[in-house]
């Protein structure tokens, strides 16, 4: 008997107490138009069930990988990128359901940027159409990423272009690239470990599509919750970490006041939110495993292609841009005529 055909793409989604959104988001890679791929499917120890009875039959390729334990985001979708036969690995929140030429929009993406090895996807919230979910993620100098375009207008939602990196509820890397780089980095566990990877690919000379056409529907934060104390703590923690990890030098030590500026802002800020424990733990945390993080620096810019002023070229300058979430998708540079428009 001949071994299966290898699959252009790998889709992996990592599910972790997902519930009722998770047989819809199986169902919608299902529907692709584009149906070479594989569907592999990490369930982190999930205990409300949300993994048990699910209906695979009508997934051409689908393989199952049941965990002992929650390993978080970032090691659930690395273990499936190492198990992965596509040339392309996908990741897919499992509250999120894939619109029907979301894959064969990926793949016009590869044809039409075959320089880039990763891509973003676009991302509208589920219950409220006319809300953008992410136009892929952004960077501030002073290091605050965010989802660009969260919670703004749809009529916002930016062309084809290029962003600082991928949003992990809906991207696209090269698996070659991405194994390459190491993954995820999963002591991140969750949040952040998307703009790192983003990050650490970057200095390397990668550039990331935005893709508009390439979309999904998110329903958000559906296993952990909209700025829950986990989200708040682990998200401060990483936050902290990206940037003494990954910025070059001489950014570095320029950039370090703004840093520490910023972080004295978001404590304050979260005062009246009511998020100051969980904003003050993850700080704790992140500055007690400064050590580790610091260590990770050497292999991480032995790698690096690009200079100081290179990457922060392909940073956000305007604080107001950030707090606001809006996109920063920036044209084709150099532009192309073969870029072609796809919005």
């Amino acid at each position: 008997m001949s071994a299966p055909s290898r699959p252009w793409a790998s889709i992996i989604i990592v599910n972790y107490n997902g519930g009722k959104y998770l047989q819809p988001a199986l169902d919608a890679v299902a529907g692709q138009t584009d149906q070479d791929f594989e569907l592999i499917l990490v369930d982190n120890a999930s205990t409300d069930g949300s993994a048990d009875g699910l209906l695979t039959d009508h997934i051409q390729n689908f393989k199952f990988m049941p965990l002992d334990e929650n390993t978080g985001f970032a090691r659930g979708n690395n273990l499936a990128a190492a198990e992965a036969r596509g040339d392309w690995v996908i990741l897919l929140n499992p509250d999120t359901e894939a619109g029907a030429d979301w894959l064969a929009e990926f793949r016009a993406a590869t044809q039409d940027h075959p320089e880039a090895a990763m891509f973003a996807g676009a991302t509208i919230d589920m219950t409220e159409h006319d809300k953008m979910d992410g136009a892929g993620d952004c960077y501030l100098v002073a290091g605050l990423p965010w989802r660009g375009g969260y919670q703004r207008s749809v009529s916002e939602l930016p062309k084809a272009g290029t962003c600082f990196s991928p949003c992990g509820a809906s991207a696209m890397f090269r698996r070659d690239v991405f194994l390459e780089t190491g993954g995820f980095d999963e002591r991140y566990f969750c949040y952040c470990e998307d703009v790192d990877l983003g990050f650490r690919l970057r200095l390397e000379g990668q550039i990331c599509v935005f893709w508009p056409k390439a979309m999904a529907y998110h329903f958000g934060s559906a296993s952990s919750g909209v700025a829950s104390p986990f989200a708040v703590r682990h998200g401060t923690r990483n936050r902290l970490w990206t940037f003494v990890k990954n910025m070059p030098p001489l950014a570095l030590m320029a950039l370090l006041p703004l840093h520490l500026l910023l972080t004295f802002v978001l404590v304050l800020r979260s005062i009246p939110q009511g998020r100051a424990g969980p904003t003050l733990g993850g700080l704790a945390d992140g500055v007690a495993g400064l050590g580790a993080i610091w260590r990770s620096r050497k292999a991480i810019h032995a790698r690096r292609r690009l200079s100081s002023f290179q990457i922060l070229k392909a940073m956000t300058w305007n604080p107001l841009t950030a707090f606001t979430r809006r996109v920063d998708v920036r044209p084709f540079d150099p532009p192309s005529e073969k870029n072609r428009d796809p919005s």
